[in-house]
């Protein structure tokens, strides 16, 4: 009969969960761009641009790997926090010559945006950092499931929750609009 097909249900079945691992993949490849999103939609929602937050998360990412490749026993969590710090001082620098001196935004950011680029081409000698000289703790981080999402996945979810009630909940949130 016309639109039955004689597929059997077992390959039907694989085309789903290849279907399936295809959207967690983009799910999991698209947390860290969700994470910077939210923290643009503040600084566009203040009237402002940042144009150096993929450069800053470069250079924060290219200094974290570079002391896991030297110092490979340093724990991940650690790492972590690491590069949070690196990011949150970039970005305060951002902020400082933005508030202090009065420097319209753009021109701070496109200028560091320069900068954390060229810092990155200096401290890793114009070279990548591969995935073998990395420790293994460290590339299983990124390949950790729970509850079967990958745990970068269920980062941005709880950053996103997070930023969510902070900015419709609370007095700061509120007072950023």
């Amino acid at each position: 009969p016309r639109g039955v097909t004689s597929q059997d249900p077992s390959a039907r079945s694989d085309g789903y969960k290849r279907q399936l691992n295809n959207l967690l993949g983009i799910v999991n490849n698209s947390s860290m761009l969700i994470i910077l999103a939210l923290g643009q939609m503040v600084v566009i929602i203040t009237r402002s641009i940042d144009l150096s937050m993929a450069a800053n998360l470069a250079l924060s990412g290219m200094c974290v790997a570079l002391i896991n490749a030297a110092y490979p026993e340093i724990s991940v969590p650690v790492l972590v926090c690491i590069a949070m710090a690196c990011g949150t001082i970039l970005g305060a620098f951002n902020g400082l010559l933005i508030w202090k001196l009065g420097i319209p935004s753009i021109v701070v950011t496109l200028g560091t945006l320069t900068i954390y680029r060229g810092v990155i081409f200096l401290i890793a000698g114009g070279k990548w950092v591969n995935a073998d000289q990395l420790s293994p703790a460290f590339i299983q981080g990124t390949r950790l499931d729970f509850l079967g999402l990958p745990l970068l996945s269920w980062c941005a979810i709880a950053i996103t929750l997070a930023f969510f009630v902070m900015m419709t909940r609370t007095a700061p949130g509120r007072s950023i609009y």
